[in-house]
């Protein structure tokens, strides 16, 4: 039992270190120069850009339910997951919305 919540505290400690591995880019764009034209090409975003409400979503659903679990057994990771879901869900929709930032070059 002891090396399961271990596993299961490991296992939340990444996820919760997940979205700071992701590379911090100032701009999505590059130009290439030629003898005849000037090309703009545009570099896809990061993952967790792309996925930043489905990672972060999960992460508290996740860490909430690890936290039930440990309270009160299966029923308390039911009422932790749904806990842990509404709280992030929150914070990724109302609190911390996404926003376009524009940088001039």
């Amino acid at each position: 039992m002891k090396k399961f919540i271990a596993t299961l505290m490991m296992m939340a400690m990444m996820a919760v270190a997940l979205p700071f591995t992701a590379n911090a880019q100032i701009g999505n764009t590059r130009y290439y120069r030629s003898r005849t034209n000037t090309t703009r090409v545009y570099k896809n975003p990061s993952i967790y850009r792309r996925h930043r409400n489905l990672i972060n979503i999960g992460i508290g659903t996740g860490a909430g339910a690890l936290l039930g679990a440990l309270v009160g057994g299966k029923k308390g990771a039911l009422i932790g997951s749904a806990v842990g879901a509404g709280g992030s869900a929150l914070y990724t929709y109302k609190i911390k919305p996404k926003t376009r930032r524009y940088y001039r070059r």
